[in-house]
């Protein structure tokens, strides 16, 4: 099987071109494909397919087999994928994805995308859309108790589950120890992906993520839609904010007149290969 490796700020996923390529186990081979000691390596698998609905579909899968949503820094590879491998000549296209139909606009530089622009959509604040069983109408800045510690925290979907949580300090943080905690949290029906944030000022805010069915990321790109939209609910940011990642900076819009999140960022081949699947 051919396909390419690419990251988005350092969330990395193999992407396999569905116009040509056929997985069978689509479960098993994300598994195999992810693991970064037997396998290619990465956060996860993506296909890029044919869609009746939109230019293209987008099939993810995390590196635990686990069918993904959406990801804002996988959909960035697969415009550019899109773009550069030819399957496509626009610099506007449409992607489905199980969180809705989203568009995109693309900066070409020499023939090739550098950079995405993407709209997210609109935020989903209502707890029992998001999903989140914490028996209020919304989730902002409410308690919770992970492995007997209590943290505030404002949960948002944005077409995936997120749940936001504001610290002093995070560099230190052990994601390792209370990640999981907050995944499957009973709160968390559908697990959850987690941003702990701190904020520099209300232009700039630093997080890092611990995504459900992958662990600790370099960067989420729907994590940093929903810091954005957490922090503006909460007084600490304005409309348009930079949100810091390990892998690097995503800068966020959630426009006031639309109610729809902007999200923009780079977009990287790694490198092109095939695999023999087992």
């Amino acid at each position: 099987m051919k396909f390419t490796k690419m990251q988005g700020l350092g969330n990395d996923y193999v992407y396999v071109n569905g116009f040509t390529e056929s997985v069978e186990n689509k479960e098993e081979a994300a598994r195999l494909l992810s693991d970064r000691h037997f396998g290619v390596g990465s956060d996860g698998l993506i296909l890029i397919n044919p869609s009746e609905v939109a230019d293209f579909e987008m099939e993810m899968y995390n590196a635990d087999g686990s069918r993904g949503k959406m990801c804002g820094n996988g959909i960035r590879c697969v415009a550019k994928y899109v773009y550069d491998y030819g399957l496509t000549d626009k610099t506007k296209i449409s992607v489905e994805t199980l969180g809705g139909i989203k568009y995109l606009d693309l900066t070409v530089e020499d023939g090739k995308v550098v950079l995405v622009r993407v709209d997210m959509g609109e935020p989903i604040l209502e707890a029992d859309k998001i999903p989140v069983a914490a028996g209020k109408e919304k989730v902002i800045d409410e308690p919770i108790v992970v492995e007997e510690k209590e943290y505030r925290t404002t949960s948002v979907s944005m077409g995936n589950p997120h749940t936001v949580v504001y610290m002093d300090e995070i560099a230190t943080l052990d994601l390792e120890k209370i990640g999981p905690g907050f995944e499957c949290h009973p709160w968390f029906p559908d697990r959850v992906n987690t941003e702990f944030v701190k904020v520099i000022d209300d232009t700039l805010l630093e997080m890092r993520v611990w995504e459900r069915g992958s662990g600790e990321t370099l960067a989420c790109g729907t994590g940093a839609c929903a810091v954005a939209v957490a922090s503006i609910l909460n007084g600490l940011a304005k409309r348009e904010v930079t949100v810091r990642l390990l892998g690097g900076d995503l800068k966020i819009e959630w426009d006031e007149k639309t109610n729809h999140v902007f999200m923009t960022g780079p977009a990287a081949v790694v490198f092109d290969g095939e695999i023999a699947l087992i």
